[in-house]
């Protein structure tokens, strides 16, 4: 707890003043009495005056307070006693004791705990909801750094502590449920998702097909047929009940289920066929009622037209009828359930009643009520006309896709996590047990055969009749030679004989193809709007939009009704039947797999409350629902299968801007965890040698040169670690750290540059590389190569900063890393450029980052170089943290562009000066593919093969296929064939494509005069000048300034500052229009040679000349040419 200390002396107040404010920071004594004040009174506490509203400037607070009742608005029953003061809000929760005030300087709402004044917070079910909460409201607790952080520090720049910023859909969504709360309508567990759930299970199967199943696979395989159903659907049910009750549950079914707990990917693609499923499922069902309506017309000669046009009117009339019902709101179609379900039960009633009496006028047509030998006969099977057990199962199983009508609409429902697993369960239980019974009932009163001649009764012995009718009295024995149009296998209305009123029969027939009908029409456009909000698919967010105090999805309606419309006016589902079954089939078996892939995860964060599932089950039951899609039909399954690979592909690629802590999350992270640490067991090996980069690149998009051309190399090859080494703060913020290392991780990842960015607080450039060198890394996953930009400007600044400079290579090398440097003649930071366009409110810490677009023509003068998109022009992505919008073009002014502008709106310019109009085109170049050309590698010294390995490795990216390499290395002149030769030799061992190999025999002729002149004045600012001194001053001078050079120092080194002179005059020569330069890096002796003299070393050695690489490896191998 962050108590306050206790209170202090009469007329003093344990408060400090915020800058610019004229009250507390934390004023707890002043609160608690109000508290107290306010308590004693009996009514809730006033607001201080000076206290920000609900509305407008409290969106500026520290804290923001989501639907939030505000203390100065509680009414009297708030729940006020002498030690609390309950919001609405709090009243959702089961904790008590909390006191919610606002302050005056940043709308913290303190608490009175535990008796004694402090802003911390006791555990409360309001602070760990989502925005969006229908159940109540979300209040945010005091972040760490409103306890932690010292008094007299300013509080951190407005925003939400932990990282819970809201994003556009969660306030959206917040503004709905609040507009709507109070006169939403919604459901338990017995109307929301029994009742449902019966229904839809009980079709048209249980009238119409039950006891056909039963005269082909006879009792005992009929209750294995549905036995078999309702394992796989109960196991779908208990992953159902495992997911719907591991948090909470909002609209979108069986999408929202797989959605949040596989990804965007597999629920992208499942929620829209499984939308799509429901909307034709409603066509299938009402030609299904159609067709029995015109049966009846058709039985009484009242046909309208012909039979195919009649079921499309009667369809047509149905759809809209069902259209009306489900807008009218989901209450309505609620009570048209209810009474459907009604009808449905006596009919199901009627049919038992009816079969336990028998009538001498149904015998004939082949019912006899209960009877053993009966029963015996129809226990085995007896198929016919090329019919199986697993073509009878596949007839069946559709039955039992009704098991998800509760939880597709789990928006509606008041308790989702309850109410799923409860009703859906138990609908399968009873459903089961009714259809087993039927099935039971059918086989045991009901011949196979028979004729409905009253006349077949038995006449003489029964020695040539072994029917269990012959014992009965009657002959259908005639009826093996076919042609009977009464018995199981023969009547479809058979259910209807044996009730005891036929036409409750056909009442029950309509009652299971509307209440199927209606609850596919509700469950498509309910899943649809889920899925559109979302916006997983481009151009459907039209469909997301909700009307009413239900937020009824009218427009999905609307579309689901003409998908519907569309295939009842095709009249004829036999091909479509099978497809649509699939797709559930597709459904369950993603909601399996989503349990097993969760539990295998074992993400912390998976703790579903129901307990009675197994992972392995759930696997089980997955693999069966795509057993049992082959089953009913394999074309359909591999269509199936097909669509769903489709759409995931396209989700993956879109890549939604979505986070839902999907299972696959998890597992990436388990494997990730356990490949790195299996890794780290694993001894290096020189053929598994990779360069893994920390690149001192400062923000990310502050030097696009280095950054790209390090990608070049390591992208899908090796680790790349953007470091940023911040200095010069007071105090370090961390917090603005952490959320600028999120942003620009963000941006990493959509510019698709695979690196990581670590930022560091250090005292100079020296101190955070050192901390970076030592830290940076996971196990093997460890950079070995530093890389950063030459400093181009080291002449101009302080002497220090290029020690600093120089002795970070220094401590690079002591950490056996290799080291790279990167030079461009204009130079590689443009942040100064970006820092123009800086407002001080784009500073803030919630300020999007804009892409630039700049169009850069080429540089290059000579007319004869055919020009070409990838070398003429470029379109490439800068980052500007501001709001203006930035087009580059050679010659051409800059013109500034704000957000919301209008690009033909003209705007006096804005110029760039030339330098960094250079700067900016050079900083673009490793972007574009690169033309034809070479890139030469000086391998003037042996440092292990690095300096060799990083140009092999360009050379194998897109973008550098077309540059050839070209090796230059030392020899003497009378040795340069030999040289050449065991160079080719050495090359072809390692497997290196080379186009030319240059042996440069006069690298130790002396410089030209004039450069060596540039060097001396170029080194004269940094000599110490001892001879020119006492000794004991020029002691203390070098002791200050141990970057000055020594004449002794000069002396000892002179052969080899001559040497960087004539390197420098060589890579003219040779090397003036490569594309780029890759040199072995000169080394210097740490201690003995100065920083100033290295530094020159390094300026004269790369001083105008094209991109050039220094590399200097750690001397061990990365190159070997055994296998």
């Amino acid at each position: 707890m962050s108590d306050q200390p206790s209170s202090p002396p009469a007329g003093h107040k344990p408060a400090l003043r915020a800058p610019g404010s004229s009250q507390s920071r934390f004023q707890v004594d002043p609160v608690a009495e109000a508290a107290a004040a306010a308590a004693a009174a009996g009514v809730a506490p006033k607001t201080p005056p000076g206290s920000r509203s609900s509305t407008g400037e409290e969106s500026k607070g520290r804290f923001r307070v989501v639907n939030f009742l505000s203390p100065s608005d509680a009414a009297p029953d708030a729940g006020v006693n002498g030690d609390t003061v309950r919001s609405e809000a709090s009243l959702h929760s089961s904790t008590g004791g909390l006191s919610h005030f606002s302050d005056t300087h940043s709308s913290t709402y303190y608490l009175r705990t535990f008796g004694h004044n402090t802003i911390d917070a006791v555990p409360n079910i309001d602070f760990y909801r989502q925005t969006a909460a229908p159940l109540g409201e979300k209040l945010l607790r005091p972040s760490l750094s409103e306890l932690h952080d010292e008094l007299d520090k300013e509080p951190f720049e407005e925003g939400f502590p932990n990282g819970e910023e809201l994003t556009a859909a969660e306030i959206i969504t917040a503004k709905e449920l609040s507009e709507s709360k109070g006169g939403t309508v919604k459901f338990g567990w017995v109307k929301g998702v029994l009742i449902r759930c019966m229904l839809n299970i009980w079709g048209v199967m249980l009238f119409i097909r039950m006891s056909w199943i039963v005269g082909q696979a006879g009792i005992a395989l009929s209750c294995a047929i549905v036995l078999m159903a309702i394992v796989v659907t109960c196991i779908t049910g208990l992953s159902t009940s495992a997911i719907a009750t591991n948090g909470f549950v909002r609209g979108g079914g069986a999408y929202y289920l797989i959605s949040r707990s596989l990804g965007p990917e597999f629920g992208g693609s499942i929620g829209l066929i499984f939308a799509f499923a429901n909307a034709v499922a409603v066509a299938m069902y009402v030609v299904g009622f159609a067709e029995t309506v015109v049966e009846l017309l058709d039985s009484i000669d009242a046909l309208m037209t012909d039979e195919i046009n009649d079921i499309r009117i009667v369809g047509t009339l149905t759809a809209v009828l069902l259209l009306g019902i489900s807008v009218a709101g989901m209450e309505w179609e609620a009570k048209a359930q209810i009474v459907l379900m009604v009808i449905l039960v006596a009919a199901i009633c009627n049919y038992f009643i009816g079969s336990f009496i028998p009538l001498k006028s149904k015998e004939p047509q082949g019912f006899f009520s209960y009877n053993a030998a009966i029963m015996m006969e129809n226990m085995g099977p007896d198929f016919r006309d090329d019919e199986t057990f697993f073509s009878v199962f596949a007839i069946f199983f559709p039955a039992a896709t009704g098991i998800l009508a509760g939880a597709n609409i789990s928006g509606d429902l008041a308790d989702p996590q309850s109410a799923i697993p409860k009703g859906t369960l138990l609908a399968i239980l009873i459903t089961g047990v009714v259809y087993i019974a039927v099935a039971i009932s059918n086989g045991s009163c009901i011949v196979r055969d028979a004729t409905g001649d009253d006349n077949d009764t038995m006449v003489g012995s029964l020695e040539n009749c072994t029917d269990a009718a012959c014992t009965l009295g009657y002959d259908f024995s005639i009826c093996k030679e076919g042609g009977c149009k009464y018995g199981l296998q023969n009547d479809f209305q058979v259910m209807s004989l044996v009730s005891g009123f036929g036409p409750l029969i056909t009442a029950g027939i309509f009652s299971a193809t509307l209440s199927s009908a209606l609850a596919s029409l509700v469950s498509a456009p309910k899943v649809f709007q889920a899925l559109c909000k979302d916006k997983i698919y481009p151009g459907m967010h039209v469909f997301a939009k909700g009307y009413g105090k239900n937020k009824e999805p009218l427009r999905a309606y609307v579309l689901t009704f003409i998908i519907g419309l569309a295939f009842i006016l095709i009249a004829e589902l036999n091909i479509i039947a099978p497809i649509i079954s699939n797709f559930f089939l597709a459904s369950y078996a993603l909601i399996n797999f989503s349990v097993f892939h969760a539990s295998l995860a074992n993400s912390p964060g998976w703790r579903p409350s129901f307990k009675y599932y197994n992972k392995w089950v759930s696997l089980a039951g997955a693999v069966l629902c795509c057993v049992v899609m082959f089953v009913i039909n394999w074309w359909a399954a591999l269509l199936t299968n097909g669509i769903v690979l489709a759409l995931y592909i396209y989700v993956s690629y879109k890549k939604p801007d979505v986070n839902w802590g999907s299972s696959t999350q998890a597992l990436m992270y388990n494997k990730a965890l356990t490949h790195s640490l299996h890794l780290t067991g694993v001894e290096d090996h020189i053929k598994n040698f990779r360069p893994q980069c920390l690149v001192m690149s400062g923000y990310p998009n502050s030097r696009p040169a280095l950054l790209y051309l390090v990608h070049a190399f390591t992208k899908n090859v090796g680790l790349m670690v953007c470091g940023h080494v911040r200095t010069g703060f007071r105090r370090p913020n961390y917090k603005d750290m952490m959320n600028e290392q999120a942003r620009y991780q963000r941006w990493l990842l959509k510019t698709r540059i695979k690196a990581f960015y670590t930022p560091v607080f250090a005292d100079d450039l020296r101190q955070g590389a050192q901390y970076l060198l030592q830290t940076t890394g996971l196990g093997r996953l460890k950079p070995n190569t530093l890389v950063f930009g030459f400093k181009n400007n080291w002449r101009d600044g302080e002497m220090k900063d290029v020690e600093t400079y120089i002795n970070t290579i220094h401590d690079a090398f002591d950490l056996q890393f290799g080291v790279v440097l990167l030079r461009l003649k204009e130079g590689l930071d443009i942040s100064h450029i970006q820092d123009e366009f800086q407002t001080s409110q784009e500073k803030a810490p919630g300020m999007k980052d804009l892409l630039v677009s700049i169009n850069i023509k080429d540089f290059d003068s000579d007319s004869s170089k055919p020009s070409s998109k990838s070398t003429s022009c470029q379109s490439s992505p800068l980052i500007f943290r501001g709001q203006k919008t930035m087009t580059l073009n050679h010659n051409t002014p800059v013109h500034l562009l704000t957000s919301g502008e209008d690009k033909n709106t003209k705007k006096p310019p804005m110029q760039l000066s030339p330098a960094d109009e250079k700067l900016l085109a050079a900083s673009q170049q490793f972007q574009k593919k690169q033309s034809k050309g070479t890139i030469d590698v000086w391998w003037l010294f042996d440092d292990g093969g690095l300096t060799l390995l990083i140009p092999y490795l360009l050379t194998n990216k897109k973008k550098w296929r077309d540059c050839k390499i070209r090796v230059f290395i030392g020899g003497k002149i009378n040795r340069i064939d030999h040289d050449r030769r065991a160079m080719a030799a050495l090359l072809s061992k390692f497997r290196i494509d080379f186009s030319d190999i240059t042996v440069l025999g006069d690298i130790n002729i002396k410089p030209k005069k004039h450069n060596k002149k540039m060097f001396e004045e170029m080194i004269e600012p940094y000599k110490l000048k001892e001879d020119d001194m006492e000794q004991e001053a020029a002691e203390k001078l070098k002791a200050e300034e141990p970057w000055r050079i020594t004449d002794n120092e000069l002396e000892l080194y002179r052969a080899k500052s001559n040497r960087q002179i004539r390197l420098n005059e060589l890579l003219k020569e040779h090397s003036s229009t490569a594309n780029l330069i890759v040199i072995t890096m000169p080394l210097a002796r740490k201690g003995t040679v100065s920083s100033a003299l290295y530094m020159t070393w390094l300026d004269t050695l790369t001083k105008d000349l094209p991109p050039i690489l220094l590399v200097r490896g750690n001397h061990q191998s990365v190159l070997t040419f055994y296998s």
